[in-house]
């Protein structure tokens, strides 16, 4: 079967930067998926995309779809032939709506029963009347974040779509879509390119390239990492480049020159995350250092266009950012007129959310939550000061004019104002560290201090979130619940501490939250749930560390207040799956829990109902068994917490092979089945062990 190469392209304007890369690469499994649905062969898919298209060459296509024969099942054959031996009326309508003859019908058995089937070939059609009749249902099949309607048209897009290309090998299809017929005719670059024509799809990247547009967005984003890099040899600077920054700044130009400006050096006089994020936020800049770290008064942006009159273009970019420049100062300078009490009081009148109060109600939660949990993990009189005080000014730097112009510098700001003011060098470092992690992978809080501001603030969030039925649903978490736990999670992981437990916190937010009047549900309802979440955000910790999947089951359907405990108790298990008689320890406990669960709530065991030997020496092996485990786990050792627990596993598989458990007599077989819950209320302690697999 021949082949020939297909050309898509969608010409619109702009594009927004962040939707580039996500368009293109929905574009292609699109188009693959429709190719592969319709018994279209071909090779290979790449994508382009520039803010004015989107564009996929797909390789060796075939002429035509893949002939199909298909068998359709019809009634039961003894349904299908009258007694005479003719066909009855169903058959007959059966081949009459395959469009068949009823002699070319044939029987076929399946699972017992014999029935009529129609054999049907299905002719490959041509692939261009197949582009022609489908591409128009996939494009409208695109779905973006926010869409746009232009001129009188009911068809929705990202930007309105201007132009179209459609080649398959040299021929045009003239796919009508968005009140356009695509054609070979494609657009150059806004100002310095012009309409011309693609002879091939093969043809589509050079044919560009001549004007001005540089199709492939590894080119261009390998093309401005490459003049960085030449800047930097020529000028002896150092450009840090900020991967986010990079991918913008590739999805907003179609062919990149980049260039440099400077500023006034007395903008130096600022703090650098001031003017980085000047630079970055409001123009997509790359500052520029020195060979020491240093921030230096210069600027590197990148043209959409070519090099000429750099020097124009540079100026006209410094005139921004000087005003941009001294906008900062200004905000920078009013902001240290402000005393941070001032600052504080503010924040009483910031509502945090409607059914909980405002920010200032959120900073004295934290800060009660904060206290409890410093006393419990005993910290000295002198840090319990400075946490608090970090605590009652933590967020102070909301009310600041700085932070409302960057909310991403919230922190930052914060410790800069707080050392400007004289606060304790500790106390301003732990409002900066108490943001931290502020995404996955991010740093976590060095100090024990911003650890229990983070940690108290997220809880906070979460806690509060939930007590008024705010929960996060399928992808949508406008609030960032599900960063939060997690954030939180991570910290009690890293930390490791022994004399507070993560629902310990929970209980003390929630009743805090509740004395406070602000909790609108059951409180054991909304812990519940609570617990669970956070189990939910632990999993990703274990899968981090390589912990196997039923092994994370195992641990998270056990105790889990201690994230710490549950990731040694993780890797204790990972270590023993690898050992020979682990699965005999799992099958004994396994066994034990099965019929633990025939038994009845709250039967204790009588060792007076005792009949056979080997009831005695469980129960005794069980007592011993149970003091070793709480011993190990009150140190948080997971290894001696195992094997305690593991001792039990020949005594259980002895129980087993000289006890009948489900015995006649009511009495014995209740006291049996209530020294094997014993055992899985033991053990489950640990873990979970019928989760566990084996191949």
């Amino acid at each position: 079967m021949t082949d020939r190469d297909l050309l898509l392209e969608i010409g619109c304007e702009e594009i927004p930067a962040r939707f580039v890369e996500g368009a293109a690469a929905q574009l292609s499994e699109k188009l693959s998926a429709w190719l592969k649905q319709n018994r279209i062969a071909f090779r290979f898919a790449r994508t382009y995309a520039t803010p004015r298209r989107l564009a996929i060459v797909v390789q060796g296509v075939a002429e035509k779809q893949t002939d199909m024969e298909e068998e359709v099942k019809g009634p039961p054959r003894r349904i299908a032939v009258s007694e005479d031996g003719g066909w009855t009326k169903a058959a007959e309508g059966f081949a009459r709506k395959q469009g068949i003859r009823v002699d070319d019908l044939q029987s076929k058995e399946l699972k017992g029963e014999t029935y009529i089937f129609a054999r049907k070939h299905h002719a490959g059609r041509p692939t261009v009347d197949l582009l022609r009749e489908g591409l128009p249902a996939l494009f409208e099949s695109l779905h973006f974040p926010k869409t746009m309607r232009w001129s009188s048209r009911r068809t929705r897009f990202i930007r309105p779509v201007r132009w179209m290309v459609c080649l398959f090998g040299e021929e045009t299809v003239p796919v009508e879509w968005a009140g356009i017929t695509a054609s070979n005719r494609t657009r150059g670059h806004r100002f310095l390119g012009e309409e011309t024509v693609v002879t091939a799809p093969d043809r589509y990247v050079d044919a560009l390239r001549d004007q001005w547009v540089v199709a492939d967005i590894e080119e261009r984003r390998s093309a401005i990492r490459k003049q960085l890099s030449q800047m930097e040899r020529e000028q002896g600077w150092r450009i840090p480049i900020d991967e986010g920054l990079l991918d913008e700044v590739t999805h907003l130009v179609e062919y990149p020159t980049a260039l440099y400006g400077s500023f006034d050096e007395s903008f130096l006089e600022l703090p650098a995350a001031v003017l980085i994020t000047t630079m970055r936020e409001h123009q997509r800049y790359f500052p520029v250092e020195g060979p020491d770290g240093e921030l230096l008064p210069y600027f590197v942006t990148v043209r959409n266009g070519d090099d000429t009159a750099l020097d124009q273009v540079a100026k006209g970019n410094e005139k921004v950012l000087d005003a941009r420049l001294a906008d900062a100062r200004f905000f920078y300078d009013e902001d240290l007129k402000l005393p941070i009490r001032k600052a504080v009081e503010k924040l009483d009148h910031v509502v945090y959310f409607e059914d909980l109060g405002t920010i200032g109600d959120q900073m004295r939660r934290i800060r009660s939550l904060v206290l409890q949990m410093a006393y419990r993990l005993g910290l000295e009189a002198g840090e319990v000061q400075q946490v608090l005080r970090a605590a009652e000014i933590a967020k102070f730097d909301l009310s600041t004019n700085m932070v409302d112009e960057f909310p991403e510098l919230s922190g930052v700001m914060g410790e800069e104002y707080a050392r400007k003011a004289g606060e304790d060098p500790v106390v301003a470092r732990t409002i900066l560290e108490h943001h931290y992690p502020r995404f996955s992978g991010d740093t976590l809080p060095p100090s024990t201090l911003g650890a229990l501001i983070s940690l108290a603030d997220k809880v906070d969030a979460v806690v509060s979130a939930f007590s008024i039925g705010i929960q996060p649903t399928g992808s949508q978490d406008p609030y960032g619940l599900r960063r939060r736990a997690a954030g939180a999670v991570q910290i009690l992981v890293e930390k490791g501490w022994t004399s507070i437990s993560l629902d310990d916190i929970i209980s003390i937010a929630l009743e805090r939250l509740d004395s406070d009047g602000w909790l609108k549900r059951p409180r054991e309802e909304v812990k519940k749930e609570l617990v669970s979440f956070f189990n939910m955000r632990l999993k990703p910790v274990l899968q981090e560390e390589g912990i196997r999947y039923d092994l994370i089951d195992a641990v998270l359907a056990s105790d889990t207040s201690f994230p710490r405990l549950v990731l040694e108790k993780a890797k204790v298990l990972s270590a023993q799956v690898e050992q020979e008689g682990f699965k005999h320890v799992v099958e004994g406990f396994s066994r034990a829990a099965n019929l633990a669960e025939k038994g009845k709530q709250g039967v204790q065991v009588n060792p007076d109902h005792f009949q056979e030997q080997a009831e005695q020496e469980l129960f005794n092996a069980v007592h011993t068994a149970a003091e070793a485990f709480q011993q190990g786990r009150s140190r948080h050792d997971a290894r001696r917490m195992y094997e305690a627990i593991s001792t039990l596993a020949p005594v259980i598989h002895d129980f087993f092979d000289r006890v009948l458990v489900m015995a006649d007599d009511e009495t014995v077989r209740h006291n049996r089945l209530a020294l094997l819950r014993r055992i899985d209320d033991l053990v489950s302690g640990f873990a979970a062990f019928k989760k566990i697999v084996f191949a």
